[in-house]
């Protein structure tokens, strides 16, 4: 099977779709499939018109002229005619449900558009069983076609060596509204002495971040690091007393996934696609009340060294839930369903 697999986001200052992609790469390769990436750096991913170039001319003339069997769309977004068997993963649907502070041209590509094209795919890859009921609620896709697989956690989280942990609480992901960082801002006045580390590409929001913390006198507190390498991500992990993930909307929550995955200690929100992904393993808060944000996260930093073992003790089950060779397995399936 030879599979041409979109790479664009990958590029650059790669995020959570860009994880996806290359942990996919890597594990299809190692059960054999023959994998060609697709890509142009000329092309930056994070600019809109250059987004849909690769999208809509780029990306169906590459995988057409590539050999392959079967496009996979890995960005929530494919072409209108890719001439060939095409398979898309559709991460979620925010640009239909929390993104209406962004660009009315954005939310049409990424949001009604998108999903009139997810109805021609051959197959459809969700992240969970929470992004495969909202696909469902937003539009008639023959459910069917639609394949939940939880994306694999790479191996460098999973083999992590854990340092004395520090009194610093990681939230990784972009800085934007539906992350919600703000409920731990207000948070942050309960918990004397600790500091919270962001990492993630910035957008607006970050401005109203920064204003609450100046109003609540926590600004020395908050550390927006911006988009860091993977180095500095792991180390940030090995060292934090805990990962939280206060999210209003995940499709997948790969920051929670991550953290299980290394043992670290997390806490995240008890809403979307969190509490199929935490399974248990790991702390629910109501995603927009502080004080309980700040008892949760005081219980991990009172006692820092027995939440380690808690969360070591998970770590295993987390590590087979999490498998890129199971996600990869699956991929191979759908595959060879789309292709027939």
């Amino acid at each position: 099977m030879n599979v041409a697999l979109d790479m664009q986001l990958a590029l650059g200052t790669a995020t959570g779709i860009g994880e996806y992609a290359s942990g996919l790469a890597a594990a299809l390769r190692d059960s054999g499939v023959h994998v060609t990436e697709l890509s142009e750096p000329k092309l930056d991913p994070w600019r809109f018109d250059r987004r849909v170039a690769w999208d809509q001319v780029v990306l169906p003339q590459r995988a057409r002229t590539s050999g392959a069997d079967v496009l996979h769309c890995t960005s929530g977004t494919m072409p209108m005619r890719a001439g060939m068997p095409t398979v898309v993963t559709v991460h979620d649907v925010a640009w239909l449900k929390v993104q209406h502070h962004t660009r009315p041209y954005a939310r049409y590509y990424f949001g009604a558009f998108a999903l009139q094209r997810y109805k021609r795919a051959d197959a459809v890859i969700v992240d969970s069983a929470f992004s495969k009921d909202e696909l469902l609620g937003v539009g008639a896709i023959d459910p069917a076609k639609i394949e939940i697989v939880f994306p694999g956690v790479a191996s460098d989280y999973c083999a992590l060596t854990l340092q004395e942990p520090q009194p610093f609480v990681l939230v990784p992901g972009t800085v934007e509204a539906r992350k919600n960082l703000a409920v731990l801002i207000r948070a942050l006045p309960h918990l004397p002495g600790v500091r919270i580390v962001s990492t993630g590409p910035f957008t607006p929001y970050r401005d109203e971040c920064e204003a609450l913390a100046r109003d609540l006198g926590v600004s020395d507190r908050i550390d927006f690091r911006g988009y860091v390498s993977r180095d500095a991500l792991l180390q940030l992990y090995a060292s934090c007393s805990l990962v939280a993930v206060p999210s209003r909307y995940e499709g997948f929550g790969y920051a929670a996934a991550q953290a299980l995955c290394a043992g670290v200690p997390v806490i995240a929100a008890r809403t979307s696609s969190l509490p199929e992904v935490v399974d248990g393993a790991a702390p629910l808060v109501d995603p927009e009340d502080e004080s309980v944000w700040a008892s949760a996260m005081q219980a991990v930093l009172h006692d820092p060294q027995s939440a380690r073992e808690r969360a070591q003790a998970v770590k295993a089950n987390a590590q087979s839930r999490f498998s890129w060779q199971a996600s990869a397995d699956a991929a191979i399936r759908v595959y060879a369903r789309a292709i027939a």
